[in-house]
C-alpha cells in the first residue's frame, strides 16, 4: 500500500516578487535540512518581468527606464528559462519540494508540471500539450499559456510555472517570451467559450492538478504565520484530499 504524503500549501494572493523570492529562499533552505516538509506557494505578481541565470537580457524589447511607465518591474534570478512576465490574472505556483524523497529527475519535474497546467487546460475544454524541443511549457497550437523556470539546488525545487487566466497579454509585446520569436502568447480565457469561474476557484484547481500529477494524498492548508515561524508549530493546519 502506497505511503499517504502531505503537501503543505501556503496562499498568498497577490505579492512582490522580491518578497515572494526571499520567501522561496527560506522555504527552500528550511526543506534542505528537513526542518519543513514538501511546500507550495500559490500567488499573483504585480506585472514583473523576470530574467533566467543565461541573463538573455536582448530579449527585453524596451528600455530599462520605460519599465516604470508601463507599471512594470524588472528582476533578474537564478531560474533556468529565459526571460518571462508575471502579472495579474495569473495562476503560479513555487513548490519547494524535494526530488530526492519522490523520487523524480529533473526532466520528469518539468514534465509533470506541464502535465499540471495540460490537466487544468482539459477541464474548461482546451487541449494544450508540452511544447516541442527547447519550447519547454504549455501550448495551444502555436499559442504559449504556460510557462515554466524551475530552480534545483541540492535536489530541492524553487521558482516553478505561470499559468494564464486572463492577463493583459499586451505586456508579452514588450519582450520576447521564453526567447521564443515567432509564437504567441495566449490565456484560458481566450481560448474556451466557457463562462469562467473565479480566479480563486481556478487557482484552487490548478493547486488540485498539482497534487494529483506528483502524488501527494492529502493537501494540507497553511496560513503565512505559521509558515513562516521557525518554531515548526503547525496550529490552524487544514487537511483535505486534492480532489476535493
Amino acid at each position: 500500500m502506497r505511503v499517504p504524503r502531505n503537501l503543505e500549501v501556503l496562499k498568498m494572493g497577490a505579492i512582490s516578487y522580491l518578497d515572494a523570492l526571499k520567501l522561496q529562499e527560506k522555504l527552500a533552505s528550511n526543506r534542505k535540512i528537513h526542518k519543513i516538509p514538501d511546500t507550495l506557494l500559490s500567488l499573483q505578481h504585480p506585472p514583473t518581468y523576470t530574467l533566467g541565470k543565461r541573463r538573455t537580457d536582448h530579449n527585453l524589447l524596451i528600455p530599462e527606464s520605460e519599465l516604470k511607465r508601463i507599471g512594470a518591474e524588472l528582476h533578474y534570478t537564478q531560474r533556468g528559462g529565459d526571460i518571462t512576465f508575471h502579472g495579474p490574472h495569473q495562476a503560479i505556483l513555487y513548490p519547494i519540494i524535494s526530488l530526492r524523497d519522490i523520487g523524480l529527475g529533473a526532466r520528469k519535474y518539468v514534465e509533470n508540471l506541464e502535465s499540471t497546467m495540460i490537466e487544468l487546460a482539459s477541464l474548461y475544454g482546451v487541449k494544450a500539450c508540452p511544447g516541442k524541443k527547447c519550447e519547454t511549457g504549455v501550448w495551444v497550437g502555436d499559442r504559449k499559456i504556460g510557462a515554466i523556470g524551475v530552480r534545483i539546488s541540492y535536489g530541492i525545487t524553487s521558482h516553478g510555472l505561470a499559468f494564464n487566466i486572463d492577463p493583459d497579454l499586451d505586456y508579452f509585446k514588450h519582450i520576447v517570451p521564453c526567447g521564443i520569436a515567432d509564437k504567441e502568447v495566449t490565456s484560458l480565457r481566450r481560448e474556451t467559450d466557457l463562462v469562467l469561474p473565479t480566479e480563486e476557484v481556478i487557482q484552487d484547481q490548478l493547486i488540485s492538478c498539482f497534487a494529483r500529477q506528483f502524488g501527494y494524498s492529502n493537501l494540507v492548508w497553511k496560513d503565512a504565520a505559521s509558515i513562516l515561524s521557525d518554531n515548526g508549530e503547525t496550529e490552524g493546519d487544514n487537511y483535505c484530499m486534492p480532489n476535493e
